[in-house]
């Protein structure tokens, strides 16, 4: 199993040698600070890497991601995720980012049976039933995947700003927004969705808006 994994310690030792040499207070820096204005909620996908794709080194962004990036009220992972970077880190974005052709998210457009991960799905689901008229009028299948994958993320936006993290956040008016975005693995750009949230006013607005546009579709 060692020499299976041999590559990752080389990989890992060339990271760590080159960091030095480029910056050799790197790794003292790191040490003495985690101080990130952003809080990344993304999907598991090995392809979408929050760091890289947004151009900050580690300590700048705290990360936490699922399958299908999903902010479910009973999930204390996220949640607590979602109270340290808050109260604790007092991150000033939480950015929401979903990423077109997600595979949990074409699994919940198909209905197809993948196991246990189906249960978690469930939420995506929910999502297309709601917007089973808007997506069933889209030219095709590809077009209602990303379509879908922009109100999974939409859906999520509005499920941080119901947290009673962001609700309290905001009643003491700490500075602390939400945004939606959508990443494309095709060329590694972000789509802002127009999503973004500052206080429960634009929260309660964005609830009750049930015509949303559509970005990479």
């Amino acid at each position: 199993m060692t020499h299976e994994l041999q590559p990752l310690f080389d990989n890992n030792q060339n990271w760590s040698v080159s960091n030095q040499q480029s910056d050799p207070d790197f790794f003292r820096r790191l040490l003495k600070q985690q101080a990130p204005r952003y809080l990344w909620i993304g999907c598991s996908d090995s392809r979408v890497p929050a760091n890289q794709i947004i151009g900050l080194d580690p300590g700048e962004v705290f990360v936490h991601r699922n399958v299908a990036n999903l902010v479910v009220h009973t999930d204390l992972n996220a949640l607590s995720v979602i109270q340290y970077a808050v109260e604790v880190l007092q991150v000033e974005h939480i950015l929401v980012v979903g990423h077109y052709g997600c595979g949990g998210v074409t699994a919940a457009l198909r209905n197809k049976q993948l196991g246990l991960v189906d249960n978690w799905l469930r939420h995506v689901q929910d999502v297309r039933e709601r917007y089973a008229a808007l997506l069933d009028a889209l030219p095709d299948e590809a077009a209602r995947i990303n379509a879908l994958c922009e109100l999974n993320v939409r859906d999520q936006v509005q499920n941080v700003s119901r947290s009673s993290v962001l609700r309290d956040a905001w009643a003491r008016r700490q500075r602390v927004a939400v945004h939606g975005w959508c990443y494309r693995l095709t060329d590694g750009l972000v789509t802002d969705l127009h999503v973004s949230l500052h206080n429960q006013h634009e929260a309660q607005a964005l609830q009750e808006d049930d015509n949303p546009r559509f970005f990479g579709v």
